[in-house]
């Protein structure tokens, strides 16, 4: 057991790097801002009462809240799943995501992998491993340490990597023949911060602000004007979270419908309000979203 983390303090740990930004945009959009940040610097100030913050490597982040150095913070599913690491997924972010698949040149997935591969290339060691397992394969495994996807054909025969468009294992003339599982960003507890009642309700706080945004960012709200014999028949083709909200126009012209629709609809929906007789439609972002 490592270093304990002291009195109510709420560790949070940063990933350094990649996943960097977007956390923390997610963080600023949330109204929680982050200080201090720099290409040398790994202890920034936070504007959320309670909390300290650190940035660390992500695969350090799963390891020290395994270890309970740290009480929450921000990691990619796939490094979680790669140290079995023993942590309370507190909200899935939906960034950065990736798949972790298994590649090889197309000679050796048309001729069938099982038959052809040898030799085995992957950061991810243990994900790799019981993948070959349940696959009944017995090749080397190499570690690789970056770039894994330059080791086929020479080097190995296939790869176990990750892989956001694909567009790099295309590249080197590689195919995609099975996924090993789906990976995202997402916010981590160590199980001692969750078993702890001071630390849990804010844990609950932090999940709860993230959670508005990330709904927020899914969702537009839409405002449209209706006369009373058309209500219902746009209400029936308007998609909200609950129930719109209705009031009453002025001069009991009709009623302003509000609600808050899924961005992907809007193509749909908006043509079909306007078909039903709506009228002065609006359509602006929403920056929090707390249902």
């Amino acid at each position: 057991m490592g270093p304990t983390a002291q009195s109510d303090t709420i560790h949070l740990a940063i990933p350094k790097g990649r996943m960097q930004a977007g956390v923390v945009k997610l963080l600023e959009d949330a109204g929680i801002e982050v200080r201090g940040i720099s290409s040398r610097g790994y202890r920034p100030s936070i504007s959320l009462p309670g909390f300290s913050v650190k940035l660390l490597k992500p695969q350090n982040i799963v390891e020290m809240l395994h270890m309970g150095t740290r009480d929450v913070g921000f990691a990619a599913a796939d490094w979680v799943a790669e140290l079995e690491a023993d942590v309370v997924e507190l909200l899935d972010t939906g960034l950065d995501p990736v798949r972790i698949v298994a590649a090889a040149p197309p000679d050796l997935v048309n001729q069938g992998v099982e038959k052809g591969i040898r030799v085995i290339a992957s950061e991810y060691e243990q994900l790799t491993r019981t993948w070959m397992a349940g696959r009944g394969l017995s090749a080397t495994l190499v570690r690789s340490y970056g770039a894994t996807e330059v080791f086929p054909p020479e080097d190995a025969d296939a790869i176990v990597d990750n892989t956001a468009s694909g567009d790099t294992l295309r590249a080197n003339n590689l195919v995609i023949f099975d996924e090993l599982m789906k990976s995202s960003t997402r916010l981590y507890a160590s199980r001692k911060a969750t078993l702890n009642p001071t630390k849990k309700e804010a844990l609950d706080r932090l999940v709860l602000l993230l959670r508005s945004v990330l709904e927020a960012r899914r969702r537009v709200m839409v405002e449209v004007n209706v006369s009373e014999e058309c209500l219902e028949a746009v209400i029936a083709v308007l998609p909200c979270m609950r129930e719109p909200t209705i009031s009453t126009l002025r001069g009991e012209g009709g009623y302003a419908v509000k609600a808050a629709v899924p961005r992907e609809l809007l193509a749909t929906v908006i043509p079909e309000i306007r078909a039903r007789g709506g009228t002065d439609i609006v359509v602006s972002t929403l920056a929090q979203l707390v249902a």
